[in-house]
């Protein structure tokens, strides 16, 4: 498989990189893009199926290839894979629930490849405020494909406005469903790893009273209050969400405690302020315990790039492409180091690299299971097998 890295701040931007990439007799089959909510994505849909490539599509909070980073721009990673090692699937949840949008997905690609991997986005925050849960999608899909299942992704962004994330493909998008690039793993070899590298500080604290993605009370005391006062911050902190979620809830996620497994990260994403109740990325159950957590030290880059290094040299597998979910947290608490993570892990392993700045990520964690991320950065790997 050969891949090709595009990118553009405008749909004719866009087009004239896609056929300078061809010029050489190149014919991709396959695109995955990640596309700001400012761009025309439609556009870009109708661009790439003009020349038969089929895609896989993401609103981002900032887009990434080798060597440049944007915001409001588009990359599209290009592969010339043969047509019958993937296919893509996507559902939209609508006026259902997501735990059967969830399992007609996993149905229709276990229907297809024996062995299926995933390639997976989904949506966070629809344009009437509904949220997606993660977790409970990352749960539906293994109770149908099972624990063993491969799948590294991210949830779209939207340049953090809050005004609704995207999945798309040509001829349908949706602001609240999931979208998958389904490969069939005989053929196409993954290995990734999702590291997060926030510290726990602080004693475990308990939700006392939760309902879905919202906490009302901490140790018996209102969410927002307690949280903003563990953190040195006045109520005037939480007079501007946009400012509240950039400033603080990324920065500063729960980490919940979880039996036989890493901790959970979870982001807070907002604020009810009459109900002084924090809005969470996921939902959070009543009675959970958690401790609070900081950003990583500088040295974050470092730990990320080793553990990508070590799994490399474990596994002595090679790649064809590299794709990268880093949480939108990270490029706020990090700054530059998050593009220099990022082109670390493409420096690692020399091949083509494309990635988005996400509002989640999913991956396999250092204990090696399945699971639904925040503040982390989830890379994966990929390689076509020459025999199956």
């Amino acid at each position: 498989m050969k891949a090709k890295t595009i990118s553009g701040n405008t749909p004719d931007q866009l087009r004239e990189a896609l056929e300078g990439s061809m010029r050489d007799g190149y014919r991709p089959t396959v695109a995955i893009a990640f596309v700001s909510v400012r761009q025309d994505r439609e556009a870009v849909c109708n661009m790439l199926h003009e020349k038969g490539i089929d895609v896989m599509g993401a609103t981002s909070s900032g887009e990434f290839t080798e060597g440049q980073q944007s915001q409001g721009g588009a990359v599209v990673m290009l592969w010339d894979l043969a047509p019958e090692h993937y296919t893509l699937v996507y559902e939209a949840i609508g006026d259902g629930s997501l735990e059967e949008a969830a399992a007609r997905l996993a149905i229709a690609a276990r229907g297809v490849f024996d062995k299926p991997a995933l390639i997976l986005c989904s949506t966070l925050l629809t344009a009437d405020g509904r949220v997606l849960d993660g977790e409970n999608l990352i749960r539906r899909l293994e109770k149908t494909l099972g624990p063993d299942i491969n799948m590294f992704g991210g949830m779209a962004g939207d340049d953090i406005t809050f005004t609704g994330t995207y999945v798309f493909t040509h001829g349908w998008s949706t602001d609240y469903g999931m979208i998958a690039l389904v490969l069939n793993q005989s053929r196409v070899a993954m290995q990734g790893m999702a590291i997060s590298g926030w510290k726990p500080v602080g004693i475990p604290r308990t939700v006392t009273r939760s309902a879905g993605n919202l906490i009302f009370t901490i140790d018996d005391q209102p969410a927002l209050d307690i949280y903003l006062r563990y953190l040195g911050q006045d109520k005037a902190s939480a007079e501007d969400q946009l400012h509240f979620f950039d400033t603080i809830g990324v920065h500063y996620p729960f980490q919940i405690i979880r039996e036989g497994r890493e901790p959970k990260m979870c982001a807070t994403i907002g604020y009810d302020k009459e109900k002084e109740a924090l809005i969470c990325e996921t939902e959070v159950p009543q009675g959970a315990t958690f401790r609070f957590s900081t950003p990583p030290e500088f040295d974050i880059v470092d730990t990320v790039l080793e553990k990508a290094g070590e799994l490399k040299t474990k596994t002595r597998e090679e790649a064809d492409a590299l794709l990268v979910f880093s949480c939108a947290g990270r490029l706020s608490a990090l700054g530059p180091l998050a593009q220099q993570e990022n082109e670390g892990l493409q420096e690692l392993w020399k091949v083509p690299m494309a990635g988005f700045y996400t509002y989640g990520e999913f991956g396999r964690g250092l204990d090696g299971k399945h699971d639904f991320h925040s503040t982390t950065n989830s890379w994966v790997a990929l390689k076509e097998k020459t025999t199956p």
